[in-house]
């Protein structure tokens, strides 16, 4: 019985280990630290920022999310981030995406986000890939990095996880 609990806590273990070195190869070399500057125009034409979108929430953590209307990924994702979006700042840009006005109406998405049609903003946060998550604290730093897909309950944890650190 003993031998039979040892084995599968060293499978368990090998899998997190694996599971936890993914996502350390993912995020590697994405910002850290200081948040870079994010700014644009949302789709209904408004100008905002992340610096904005912080004052704007009191000290709350802002989830940031860059997105693209042809990733399937992100398809599967956009009702965790609609649901976080009601109850957290939200800041969404859109990466090299077409009619991403359309794609929201379609969808019934209503979270903020930034046309971004020439990855201007994203090679500036140096994302490579779509779906990739920021939770940035009230002080403007990144507390948190997550490429691929996530689920609702996990970015609502890292976004109150981050509030713990101010």
């Amino acid at each position: 019985m003993l031998k039979r609990w040892r084995k599968r806590a060293l499978e368990a273990g090998v899998i997190l280990a694996v599971i936890l070195g993914a996502q350390y190869w993912q995020t590697r070399g994405l910002p850290e630290g200081s948040a870079p500057p994010l700014a644009g125009t949302l789709l209904d034409g408004r100008s905002t920022s992340l610096e904005d979108t912080r004052k704007t929430a009191g000290g709350k953590p802002v989830l940031v999310v860059f997105w693209a209307t042809w990733c399937p990924v992100c398809a599967a994702e956009e009702g965790n981030i609609e649901a976080v979006a009601r109850d957290h700042p939200v800041l969404s840009v859109a990466m090299q995406s077409e009619d991403v006005a359309r794609h929201m109406r379609t969808r019934g998405l209503s979270f903020p986000a930034i046309d971004d049609p020439e990855g201007r903003i994203a090679s500036a946060w140096k994302v490579n890939g779509v779906p990739a998550h920021f939770v940035v604290d009230g002080a403007g730093k990144v507390r948190f990095r997550v490429v691929g897909y996530a689920t609702e309950w996990g970015l609502r944890a890292r976004l109150w996880w981050s509030r713990q650190f101010l």
